[in-house]
């Protein structure tokens, strides 16, 4: 039985790993871009996409001529990047202090999702107890439940799960019927209505990462969750 739980603890750990190692690249190179586009820079326009590319366009044709540093093209070079920058700050300085239709357009349409995606990236600073600080404000969120859901007496608590342990130590639940088995149809149709774009849990795994993994992780889950009731066996971390 001993050897059942340490199997499962492995396999959870690996699975993480992998989910992590694996997962996390396919979904910060390739989803999550697309999936926000935009929500970094939302005070991107038209306007500074032509002069990004009058501007990366002048840079190649200077650089053709062995980037000499006078004549018209290294003026319309210069005067480009010029141009850029200057729209490039002036952007960023109306997007902290200025409203756009985007805001209001979202809210006249009820996209919730996207009023306040725009919300938070223009106008939102989370503080707690004053400080907006997010390794501190995790810190005292670590604090404060740790404090509300510790036991008041220790020593009383593992005398209690004591007692516990050996009333139940012969226990055995009711077998599991054939209405109570589940397969890898059903372990993949319930990773699919998984919502996506909710917070991470503590190993930093989401649902996209369940959802975009490789076709055969509701093989692997299956398993794991067969193994889990052979051995009785629930990990500290599906608590």
């Amino acid at each position: 039985m001993v050897t059942l739980m340490q199997n499962v603890c492995v396999i959870v750990l690996n699975l993480c790993i992998l989910l992590l190692s694996m997962c996390s690249v396919l979904l910060l190179i390739y989803l999550y871009p697309n999936a926000v586009k935009g929500f970094f820079k939302h005070w991107w326009d038209e306007e500074l996409s032509l002069l990004k590319e009058a501007s990366v366009g002048s840079n190649k044709a200077w650089k053709a001529i062995d980037k000499r540093r006078y004549g018209p093209i290294f003026e319309r070079r210069r005067t480009c990047r010029l141009r850029y920058r200057k729209q490039l700050k002036e952007s960023q300085k109306m997007g902290a202090e200025v409203y756009t239709n985007e805001l209001h357009d979202a809210l006249m349409m009820k996209n919730n999702t996207a009023f306040w995606n725009c919300w938070r990236s223009k106008l939102e600073t989370v503080k707690v107890d004053g400080t907006a600080d997010p390794c501190i404000i995790a810190e005292k969120f670590a604090v404060y439940f740790k404090a509300s859901f510790s036991c008041n007496d220790p020593c009383k608590a593992e005398s209690l799960k004591q007692d516990l342990m050996q009333s139940r130590s012969n226990y055995h639940s009711l077998p599991i019927t054939e209405a109570q088995q589940f397969d890898t149809e059903l372990v993949n149709r319930i990773i699919s209505t998984l919502k996506l774009g909710k917070a991470c849990d503590i190993d930093g795994l989401s649902a996209e990462h369940l959802k975009y993994c490789h076709p055969c992780l509701p093989y692997l889950l299956l398993k794991l969750f067969q193994l889990m009731l052979l051995s009785s066996y629930i990990p500290a971390g599906f608590r």
